[in-house]
């Protein structure tokens, strides 16, 4: 049976099926009917509860003691893992620490003569970092989570990840945890390891801030407690979202698509273009390659569900964009940065036949942990902002505080606060005494 995208110009997609392209959270709604429960229990019955889901979704058999990955497991995940891995990992940890060090930012600010405004960082005690398994193995994903928050300068970052059937985690997500600096790991997935993040266990610590992305129920379970405990985005299947015109090498735009379509059956993957010689060519070109991998299965399945939608114009097919929202934008257009101009709403973008997604994904020093679901126009990537509190401090001499005195006045009884004017008026009073 030969498989197809669905192929349809912008305008002749119907208001169902352009509410079923742009809504891809009624999955996420569903699942917190489920995890409700799940984090109900943790909550209330701790490692009690853990042990028990971990059995029951995992299938793993664990005690509390054997949940906590020890120094000789990560010691021992080294000789496990090849060395070039190993080399990967510590050169793609070195770019994202010098992106995400630029991050930070403290100022002083003396607009007005005897007036000093400072703006200081400081960093959360705790951060709880969820990296997903199953599938595949995410050394990326601690990488991608743990760096931003160590060059924040949180001192205690936790690892809650997916055993092994065989009751491990892969040894080089335990290099990656290593290099990055995690300082607790755990072998402990879903929404049970997110509920044990956000409000502790007798083995797992309370994080301040959950970060990372997951499947449905993960994501489900971060909105759920995010009421408690400070979290990122919500971060859900993959999703890539295309723009090529007839300038595009048709071979790189279908490998790019295919490579986001492996991550998960629920993948989202879209092409939009205005040339329809363009779109056969490459849903063509996307099945081929998609056989061509291990991960078919599953690469094929996503483009099953997958679009080409053809716009008549670019600025069409720009206001298509910003409506989806999507987590990976690719432009493979003549003028990207002219269309780059009018894009609002994207996690992460990336211009031209050779920059694909992957290069985000792994190394080039972007955060790959992205708002999934259309969260793009509402949230941002993960970064060290997701890891520090900003201080205000403000310090004024006589000059300074005279200097702002008569209007701090008129504001605070325009508002009714009259003991804040009093506040200032007493000391203009004593001065002049």
């Amino acid at each position: 049976m030969v498989k197809h995208m669905k192929v349809k110009s912008l305008k002749g997609i119907s208001e169902v099926e352009m509410r079923g392209i742009l809504e891809r959270r009624s999955e996420v709604r569903e699942a917190m009917k489920t995890v409700k429960t799940i984090i109900e229990e943790v909550r209330g019955k701790g490692d009690e509860a853990l042990v028990r889901y971990t059995e029951k979704y995992d299938g793993v058999s664990v005690t509390p003691s054997e949940m906590r990955v020890s120094r000789n497991e990560v010691v021992e995940a080294y000789s496990k893992t090849p060395k070039k891995v190993v080399e990967a990992i510590r050169f793609a940890a070195e770019n994202i620490r010098s992106f995400h060090e630029k991050q930070i930012t403290t100022f002083t600010l003396e607009k007005i003569s005897g007036v000093k405004l400072k703006q200081i960082i400081r960093p959360v005690e705790c951060a709880g970092i969820y990296v997903p398994g199953g599938r595949a193995a995410y050394p990326s994903t601690v990488l991608m989570a743990a760096i931003p928050a160590k060059v924040a300068g949180v001192k205690r970052t936790v690892v809650c990840t997916p055993p092994n059937r065989d009751g491990g985690i892969r040894p080089e997500v335990l290099v990656a945890c290593n290099e990055a600096g995690v300082t607790d790991i755990f072998k402990v997935g879903g929404a049970q390891a997110i509920a044990a993040m956000a409000y502790g266990t007798e083995t797992v610590p309370k994080a301040d801030v959950v970060v990372g992305p997951g499947n449905i129920y993960v994501t489900a379970a971060k909105l759920l407690v995010s009421a408690d405990v400070r979290v990122d985005l919500p971060a859900g299947p993959s999703e890539v979202l295309v723009l090529a015109d007839e300038t595009c090498n048709p071979r790189f735009v279908a490998a790019d698509i295919v490579s986001q379509a492996e991550h998960d059956p629920a993948a989202s993957v879209i092409l939009v273009t205005t040339s329809k010689k363009v779109a056969e060519e490459i849903e063509k070109i996307a099945y081929e390659l998609a056989m061509r991998v291990k991960t078919r299965s599953v690469a094929v399945n996503a483009l099953d569900r997958g679009w080409c939608i053809l716009a008549e114009n670019l600025d069409e097919a720009i206001e298509f964009i910003n409506r989806y929202a999507p987590e990976h934008l690719e432009l493979h257009v003549k003028e990207p940065y002219e269309v780059l101009d009018k894009i609002v709403n994207a996690g992460a973008v990336f211009i031209g036949g050779y920059t694909p997604v992957a290069l985000g994904d792994y190394a080039a020093g972007s955060n790959h942990v992205l708002p999934t679901g259309g969260y793009a126009k509402n949230f941002s990537g993960l970064s060290v902002e997701n890891f520090i509190k900003r201080i205000s401090v403000v310090e004024c001499d006589r000059r300074g505080f005279k200097a702002l005195s008569e209007s701090v006045i008129i504001l605070a009884e325009a508002e009714g606060m009259y003991a804040h004017a009093q506040a200032v008026r007493l000391r203009l009073e004593e001065d002049e005494g």
